[in-house]
Parts: C-alpha cells; structure tokens; sequence
C-alpha cells in the first residue's frame, strides 16, 4: 500500500481543506510534484486548458492521502 509521507501528508491535508473550484499556480506545482513522486513519472505541469488531468491527479493523490501517511 502506497502512503504519503509525514510533510506530503500534512501538505495535501492543507490543500484538501481549501474548498473552491480553482487552483493557485503553487497550488498546481504540488499537485504535479506529489503526483509525479507517487506515480513515479517526469515531473511537468499539465496545461490548465486541460483541466481533466489536474482533476484526475488530484483523485489520484486523494486515493493515496486516504492510506494515510508513514
């Protein structure tokens, strides 16, 4: 079972809590950081024009927050 680590953790805890329908620039560089660790792929920033793969590794990371963390 994958888990966040402890900083991972407290920081997607951080993220999650923040309920609106949009996303900082910061705010998207951790998404793409986290998801590229726990995917284990290249690092990049998807394009905001596609939103659908923000909002998938964004689920993709609530998956692995819901583990808990190490």
């Amino acid at each position: 079972m994958v888990t966040l680590n402890k900083d991972d953790y407290d920081r997607w805890t951080v993220f999650r809590m923040d309920n609106k329908s949009s996303i900082t620039r910061e705010e998207l560089e951790v998404v793409s950081r986290l998801h590229s660790r726990y995917y284990k792929h290249k690092y990049y920033i998807p394009c905001s024009c596609s939103p659908r793969t923000i909002n998938q590794w964004i689920a993709d990371i609530n998956k692995i927050w819901e583990n808990g963390n190490k």
